[in-house]
């Protein structure tokens, strides 16, 4: 009997790679149908490239065209050149470390606080719209294959906003993915509204947004696959050891709302306070390599070389084979995620 689930991507640059990875080995399960994929910044990109990819292919087509967009991410022809290189290179977190020390403060970083995009008009154009362009909206809007939500942040009103189905194009996946200090806001006329509007990063409002998963025609299960890392041992002491810590605080904080939201609902349902039915109660999941993205910063975030992405590819898809042997039984049956733990 197949699996349903729904999808739920974090944004975080170069490191969604480790998406990536984690999606190439749960399109090779024939049990599992992904039923739904909310995306937001890095995790839009890939939950498109998906959906694309399954309109022409079916899981083999979606595998492929994943690998065809994060190979023109890392601006190289094969990334798998880079897997006999890697066993040659130190761990990819030591190297990071390395880049720090030679560079506390990252040119970007200094730029941020003394220029504005505006300032820089074309300069600071979005190196991701060519991959984004490249994209086959007809594909990625399709009715066929998993439903697709993509988050953004609308500058004036300070709101999420979800574009669905037919709404979304590539103006909407790199609005999802504008970084307001790096990239001027992305503005078009909002399909809903007909009115122009300005978006930067859904990670702000949304990274990513559950709230489109809890359908009623959806299935229970939400797989989150995580790349901005809640715990962290050591204080921040480094300038950018604090910056990065407040980009993975603000940009989970919105996620963390929804769970506390979920958790409060299915107490709800279990002490029968609400009739079972009436709410959906949500089994929850996490795919994540917390060791692998706390040994990374913000500067590789936006440094998407080969060996970076070779190496998160490959955690993405350890993490889901992981996760599939010790917890496949466990979709459509109950959660994996303990939420009581998480806030009680």
């Amino acid at each position: 009997m197949s699996k349903r689930i729904n999808l739920a991507l974090q944004g975080g640059g170069a490191h969604g790679a480790f998406t990536w990875g984690v999606l190439d080995r749960l399109l090779q399960e024939a049990d599992i149908e992904i039923a739904a994929i909310s995306g937001t910044s890095a995790g839009a990109l890939n939950g498109a490239a998906l959906k694309a990819g399954w309109a022409v292919g079916g899981a083999k087509g979606a595998r492929d065209l994943l690998d065809q967009i994060w190979h023109q991410v890392g601006a190289v022809h094969d990334l798998r050149l880079t897997g006999w290189i890697a066993q040659a290179l130190p761990p990819v977190g030591m190297i990071n470390s390395w880049m720090e020390q030679l560079m506390p403060v990252s040119p970007v970083d200094v730029a941020a606080l003394v220029t504005s995009p505006y300032q820089l008009g074309a300069l600071y154009r979005n190196p991701l719209e060519p991959v984004v362009r490249s994209l086959n909206f007809d594909q990625v809007c399709a009715t066929d294959g998993p439903e697709l939500h993509i988050a953004a942040t609308n500058v004036r009103s300070g709101k999420i906003r979800v574009f669905s189905g037919e709404e979304v194009s590539g103006d909407v996946i790199l609005a999802s993915a504008c970084l307001p200090t790096l990239f001027q806001a992305v503005e078009f006329k909002d399909p809903k509204t007909g009115e122009m509007e300005a978006f930067w990063d859904g990670g702000y409002s949304g990274n990513p947004a559950l709230f489109p998963l809890f359908r009623p025609h959806l299935p229970q299960d939400i797989m989150i696959v995580k790349i901005n890392p809640q715990l962290r041992a050591d204080v921040p002491q480094t300038p950018q050891e604090i910056q990065n810590r407040i980009n993975e605080i603000s940009f989970n904080s919105s996620l963390l709302r929804e769970l506390r939201a979920i958790h409060f609902v299915r107490e709800l349902i279990a002490d029968g306070r609400i009739e079972r039915g009436t709410m959906k109660d949500v089994l929850m999941h996490i795919v994540a390599d917390d060791d692998l993205m706390n040994s990374l910063s913000v500067t590789s975030k936006l440094t998407p070389t080969p060996y970076l992405l070779h190496t998160l590819k490959e955690a993405g898809r350890r993490a889901c084979e992981g996760f599939l042997a010790a917890h496949k039984d466990d979709l459509n049956t109950r959660a994996t995620v303990s939420l009581e733990e998480m806030f009680g």
